[in-house]
């Protein structure tokens, strides 16, 4: 088969010499975990987001209830719930930095020094190489990469 010069993973998803198969899976398996994370981080954010707006939504319900004569439940709403720390001593945000801080932070430093020590700080080089084994070479819509 005649090399096509758009055939293989280009130069930043190539292993570097040396590198062998257990680090390359290794290292998979880290950006697995790491896109775990990533996913995980996403649903803090919106669970972020969503409590905000309900505590948002639940002032003016409360405004609501008052306008329509129910001052006592109104009164109620806006002093047990609009406001209220969703866990001991904090409210959303300061989950997520808390998360931010000491969590995903010290994750990504571990993945980047494994890549940087192990390969070069290549990224993704065991679904490059999954990629290749898996591609119709030649094919249409099967390109190693764009041109």
């Amino acid at each position: 088969m005649t090399s096509i010069p758009y055939d293989g993973p280009d130069h930043a998803h190539r292993r570097p010499a040396g590198t062998n198969d257990a680090t390359v899976e290794a290292l998979g398996k880290l950006s697995e975990a790491l896109e775990v994370v990533e996913h995980a981080r996403g649903y803090l954010y919106g669970f972020h987001r969503l409590t905000g707006k309900a505590d948002l939504a639940l002032g003016e319900a409360a405004e609501l209830l008052r306008q329509a004569g129910h001052g006592e439940l109104a009164d109620r709403v806006e002093q047990e719930v609009v406001g209220r720390n969703v866990i001991a001593g904090r409210w959303t945000f300061q989950i997520v930095e808390d998360y931010d801080d000491n969590y995903y932070a010290a994750f990504k430093s571990v993945e980047q020094a494994a890549r940087d020590q192990l390969a070069e700080g290549k990224r993704h080089l065991f679904e490059a190489e999954m990629k290749e084994d898996r591609r119709s070479h030649g094919r249409a819509h099967h390109e190693a990469r764009p041109r």
